[in-house]
């Protein structure tokens, strides 16, 4: 799936990708891995798009470099437990602020070299999901956050909160130009340090969509597929 573009009405013009040349791309595909990587963020069996979003990337990571370089420890909503598979090896409690803080002692103590967080403000607890920021003030090792919401207007909670996230984290990765346009603007943070990943799919095989249209009773009608949230905006 392609990143939304930033032409149109939203004023902000597209700024062509620079170009690398091959020997940097050599230079960087020989660069070490991280040996340890955590993933935080929901995971399946948890319905919920960050959910299959982090599962789906800690299985493209594994396949590409090795199962044994990672592990999640996803969030469990209030009152709410999951069977989760052998790669989640820590739970955090949405709303227990001493499971964040238990969460970053393990990251340090187990040697982990890098930390990929996932962030949306409604899966941690506390205003604008702060209980997060506990963890990662507390971490020893460097820290890479993809962000799936970043608001144009944000609240002054869910402002500190991004701002804070921005300032602990190595690298923030956006899933288009406009978010990358955003974080520029409305939250000064670096060019330097954003990267824009577009959000993507599995790689699937193709079916007849006429076969899912008629499940879901859409034959005849044109679908739209996008990702993130669609909501009513006010003038």
């Amino acid at each position: 799936m392609s990143s939304p573009s930033t032409n149109g009405s939203s004023g902000l013009a597209r700024t062509p990708a620079p170009s690398r040349s091959t020997a940097t791309l050599q230079k960087e595909r020989s660069l070490p891995l991280p040996t340890r990587i955590a993933f935080i963020g929901n995971y399946l069996p948890r319905e919920c798009g960050i959910a299959t979003f982090t599962t789906d990337l800690c299985t493209a990571v594994a396949a590409e470099y090795g199962a044994e370089r990672l592990f999640a420890i996803p969030v469990n909503d209030p009152d709410s437990k999951y069977d989760y598979p052998e790669r989640v090896r820590l739970e955090l409690a949405q709303e227990d602020l001493a499971s964040y803080e238990r969460a970053a002692d393990f990251l340090n103590f187990n040697g982990n070299d890098l930390v990929c967080l996932q962030h949306e403000y409604g899966i941690y607890g506390g205003p604008a999901g702060r209980h997060i920021l506990t963890l990662l003030r507390r971490l020893k090792m460097p820290l890479v956050t993809t962000l799936h919401t970043v608001l144009r207007e944000p609240d002054r909670n869910q402002r500190l909160v991004l701002e804070e996230i921005a300032q602990l984290s190595d690298r923030l990765i956006a899933m288009s130009e406009l978010a990358a346009q955003l974080l520029r603007d409305v939250y000064a943070v670096p060019t330097g340090k954003i990267d824009v990943i577009p959000h993507g799919v599995p790689d699937l095989p193709f079916t007849d969509p006429n076969y899912f249209k008629d499940i879901f009773g859409a034959e005849g009608k044109s679908v739209l597929l996008t990702f993130g949230l669609l909501s009513k905006q006010g003038n």
